[in-house]
């Protein structure tokens, strides 16, 4: 009996400390880390190298959801010959041993597509909105609607009652909050225009 309780008291324990360190670093990712370290993806990735050639740009961070899954960064050329949108995804991945680290990648869409991708979204909200409030607006219930974009999966439904966009890229499941998406498309096409 005394063997039982002193097992349950340190399992209950060790569950408690496990949710409040689990919660000190729920929003350790921020606008201000993804400018960070997309600066570095672009550098490598995007913009190409002219040897001693100076190259001025411009990051921006539009908006971040309030997972801190996802946040949207603008990205631009001084003479604005390269110009685009970076999903900065943020999140728990899993290696083959089955460790868990917590990782991030960067979706990059020139200006074009960065514009067909969020119009896609867009379009597809507006068409189908009737549908996914009909099944209901509550926590995980009611309609969804899905489709792809390149290699982009998108899942749009009601999750805790608000309307949310999920996207599935590289192994990353992110979820994108209505008012999230709003900010970046209206900010992205302000800012490039």
């Amino acid at each position: 009996m005394k063997l039982t309780l002193i097992f349950l008291t340190l399992f209950s324990v060790n569950v408690y400390a496990q949710n409040i360190w689990a919660g000190a670093f729920a929003k350790e990712w921020n606008k201000e880390f993804s400018v960070f370290y997309s600066n570095e993806y672009l550098t490598k990735n995007i913009f190409k190298s002219k040897g001693e050639n100076v190259l001025k740009f411009q990051t921006e961070a539009l908006a971040a959801s309030n997972s801190g899954e996802i946040t949207t960064v603008l990205y631009r050329t001084e003479d604005n010959e390269i110009e685009g949108l970076l999903l900065c995804f943020y999140g728990s991945r899993w290696n083959d041993a089955g460790v868990v680290y917590t990782g991030y990648g960067f979706k990059n869409f020139d200006k074009e597509k960065a514009f067909t991708f969020l119009n896609i979204l867009q379009k597809n909200l507006d068409e189908h909105k009737d549908y996914l409030t009909q099944g209901g607006t509550t926590a995980y219930s009611g309609n969804n609607i899905f489709f792809k974009f390149e290699d982009i999966s998108v899942i749009m439904g009601y999750m805790y009652g608000a309307l949310t966009i999920r996207l599935f890229w590289d192994t990353y499941d992110s979820s994108w909050n209505i008012n999230a998406f709003e900010k970046s498309k209206r900010r992205f096409e302000k800012r490039t225009k």
